[in-house]
């Protein structure tokens, strides 16, 4: 039966997973490796439980099939079943398919799990097949979009003990912008660096201030070290820092997302709201009221249309180079005017 694995892994990691089998015969294929190896350790769970000998088998050919019915056959004094991981992309042949399609058919105690590449709607009919789709489970390891990337990390936040706010999670989706292994280990670190140490069945909340300790950036420089330096003022400092990130290839898309929250916090600042209220830490809040009181309403009056204009560029639908509005901005923010107003 063909599934999803947002809709599956659930269900073999609950304790109510009475209705998933985990033996039988499996088919994962997809292009994200992490979800697979999800999958394989969360069935690798039920097998130990059941007491399944655990074997992994690459296929290097077609006759390679014979050995893994050969182990799926094999008894043991110590095992109740066997349970074998194939990797690989060589189809069996038309007599083991024959086979297979009679061992699912009939139901077995012992387990097999095919990792492979994502697989087009034509090999997702094909005859080769149809013992995992008819009788077994066929699972689609594949992330779509933004909102299943979020989906799945909120379940692995969830198994760690932590929950992010709504802020925390935007800021990691763009700092990790399509790569699902950099945000695991990101939640992973800020699991071990906040967790909360008790027998509850409790989740650790973690705010944007916190994420920023558990983000790692292959730069000498991040967004943050930018935010912090335009709050403070210095001009020399922002400078080196964008002409780094420019060069180190960082995605123009997370520095505009840093610079847009400082300069939206200022703005509200200068209308007369507190720190608290805009939930600005303490220990932060003396630079973005020095940041303020180096503004004024003129000076901040072009900020939003500015914004907007580097959103365009980072997209590409205007032509003038996205850094050259980051700098102009973040040295704005920094009390250097470059020019009086953006057209």
């Amino acid at each position: 039966m063909p599934a999803n694995f947002l809709n599956l892994y659930p269900k073999l990691t609950s304790p109510a997973n009475g209705a998933i089998n985990p033996q039988g015969f499996w088919l994962a294929h997809g292009d994200e490796p992490l979800l697979q190896q999800w999958l394989t350790d969360a069935l690798r769970t039920h097998w130990q439980e059941h007491h399944l000998a655990i074997k992994r088998m690459d296929l290097v050919s077609a006759k390679t099939w014979a050995d893994v019915m050969g182990e799926l056959n094999s008894l043991s004094l110590f095992d109740d079943a066997t349970a074998v991981i194939v990797t690989g992309n060589h189809k069996p042949d038309k007599a083991m398919q024959d086979t297979l399609m009679q061992v699912a058919q009939e139901g077995t105690n012992n387990a097999l799990l095919w990792l492979m590449p994502k697989l087009d709607k034509r090999s997702l009919s094909a005859k080769w097949i149809a013992p995992f789709s008819k009788f077994g489970q066929v699972v689609d390891c594949q992330l779509y979009d933004e909102r299943q990337r979020r989906q799945v990390l909120t379940m692995k936040a969830n198994e760690f003990g932590i929950t992010l706010s709504d802020e925390a999670w935007q800021m990691l989706m763009m700092q990790t912008e399509h790569h699902l292994l950099g945000a695991y280990q990101t939640l992973w670190r800020l699991a071990d660096l906040y967790r909360l140490d008790n027998d509850a069945n409790e989740l650790t909340p973690i705010d944007i201030d916190k994420l920023q300790s558990g983000l790692v950036s292959e730069s000498q420089f991040t967004a943050f070290d930018l935010s912090d330096a335009m709050l403070a003022g210095n001009a020399e400092q922002v400078v080196k820092i964008i002409d780094h990130l420019k060069t180190a290839d960082e995605p123009p898309a997370r520095v505009l997302w840093v610079l847009a929250k400082d300069m939206r916090l200022i703005q509200s600042l200068l209308d007369g709201q507190s720190p608290q209220s805009l939930g600005i830490w303490r220990s932060k809040e003396s630079l973005y009221l020095n940041a303020s009181r180096r503004q004024s309403s003129v000076s901040v009056a072009d900020w939003s249309s500015m914004l907007y204009e580097c959103d365009k560029a980072v997209k590409g639908v205007i032509r003038q180079p996205a850094w050259e509005l980051i700098l102009q901005m973040a040295l704005g923010v920094a009390g250097v005017q470059l020019f009086e107003s953006v057209a």
